[in-house]
């Protein structure tokens, strides 16, 4: 069995050569005493501090390193599929944080839950430590999203800490969208999922990548990717204002009647017009942003652009075939954790 541990990398410099001794440390110990073979794949988000020097020094010294350097910055989601686009040879991949936010020693634990059958095996923080302000926006944040997006769930505090099996990972490098939310990816292509929580840990070292403009547009990406329902909400507002409007106009019109034409009221006529050019704009961006979307994905560049790797370009001509295979092999995984169990209950 092969497993492989992804790490995206940005100008870690002051942290990778701590996380890539602790991963060797744990992996080094657990491959043996689980029988697997492993590698660390390094994702240099063309990082413009000495992280890929770093990783290019350990991949001379370490077989165990493999590594891909972008030409230039194009995000961590882009960092991840492409992780995951050459590692659908692998049995078992693990993404994981190079900030060590992400606890290094719980990944036996997901190879342990991939050994039982499960294809996802998730790691969920809990929040512990946090700013109550960002806990709360956090909070209300996924109970907002959760009640617009009607085909996935997403959980409080799971992210891309997790464990993905062959298939898991065949099937998301299927998903060609440019505009990724893998938080909805993961979800969406569902299979069999175990979750546990772990206590949420500090950055060790370097400074975050995310701030709040760009937590906030994550939050819209994941609003608007995998539903239509701004869309309908603005013909629903829309409809609201009209009706407000006839009864205003309804209103204005008995007043002229009974009273006559008084002095016309320049602090409604002017809230009036602002408040229907606000939701004009409002709806506008909206629609801009889906036509954005589809203006993307219709040109088809590339999500990423690799300077340099010690790995082999993937191979997409087969990954049907591969899927098919691995969907079998998961069957017969989950058919034998079934009679397991029901062993071990007959027993009891």
């Amino acid at each position: 069995m092969k497993v492989r541990v992804i790490i995206p990398c940005y100008n870690e410099g002051e942290v990778i050569l701590k996380t890539y001794k602790k991963l060797i440390e744990i992996l080094e110990t657990d491959s043996l005493r689980q029988h697997y073979d492993y590698d660390l794949l390094f994702i240099d988000d063309g990082s413009k501090d000495s992280t890929i020097s770093y990783i290019q020094e350990a991949a001379t010294t370490d077989s165990h390193v493999k590594f891909i350097s972008f030409s230039r910055n194009f995000g961590k989601e882009s960092a991840m599929i492409a992780g995951y686009q050459h590692s659908t040879d692998c049995d078992a991949v693990v993404m994981i944080d190079a900030d060590l936010q992400h606890p290094p020693h719980l990944i036996p634990k997901m190879i342990q839950g991939y050994m039982d059958g499960y294809d996802q095996v998730i790691a969920k923080r809990n929040r512990c430590g946090e700013n109550k302000s960002r806990k709360w926006l956090t909070k209300l944040y996924y109970r907002m999203i959760n009640r617009f997006v009607e085909d996935i769930r997403l959980e409080d505090g799971v992210g891309d800490f997790r464990l993905l099996s062959q298939r898991a990972v065949i099937s998301l490098t299927q998903l060609d969208e440019t505009n990724r939310f893998s938080k909805g990816l993961y979800a969406w292509i569902g299979y069999h999922t175990q979750v546990f929580t772990y206590e949420n840990v500090e950055r060790e070292d370097g400074e975050s990548k995310w701030s709040f403009s760009k937590l906030l547009n994550y939050g819209i990406d994941g609003l608007i990717s995998f539903n239509n329902k701004p869309l309908r909400a603005m013909i629903y507002l829309g409809l609201i204002v009209f009706g407000l409007s006839l009864l205003y106009i309804i209103y204005i019109l008995i007043s002229i009647m009974v009273h006559g034409i008084e002095t016309p009221g320049y602090f409604s006529t002017i809230a009036a017009i602002l408040l229907i050019g606000g939701i004009q704009l409002i709806s506008i961006g909206i629609v801009g942003e889906y036509i954005g979307r589809i203006y993307y994905e219709v040109k088809k560049r590339p999500k990423y652009i690799v300077q340099a790797s010690n790995l082999n370009e993937p191979d997409t001509d087969d990954l049907q075939t591969q899927a098919v295979q691995e969907m079998l092999k998961g069957k017969s995984r989950t058919q034998e954790k079934t009679t397991n169990e029901k062993k071990q209950n007959s027993h009891v």
